[in-house]
């Protein structure tokens, strides 16, 4: 679990090196992240984001679907071959 005084030091800047940290697999000087700091930086954003940003413009967003793919009476279970 992260720090809360971490989680209050997070700004803007420091969540977007992340994001591109994260992106990227390595930190701007070339190191490489861990395993363990790329989880850090994931749910770091995750937190900020979901204290500081709009549920439209967080990171992976999907808005729902205004239709489904078929009708309910279309529905028809898959048959594997």
């Amino acid at each position: 679990m992260l720090d809360e005084d971490f989680l209050q030091a997070l700004d803007t800047d420091i969540v977007e090196r992340f994001k591109r940290a994260v992106e990227l697999g390595k930190w701007p000087d070339g190191r490489e992240l861990t395993q363990e700091q790329r989880e850090t930086c994931m749910q770091a954003i995750i937190v900020f984001e979901h204290r500081n940003v709009a549920e439209r413009e967080r990171t992976g967003y999907v808005p729902p679907k205004e239709e489904p793919c078929a009708p309910k009476d279309d529905e028809q279970p898959l048959k594997w071959s």
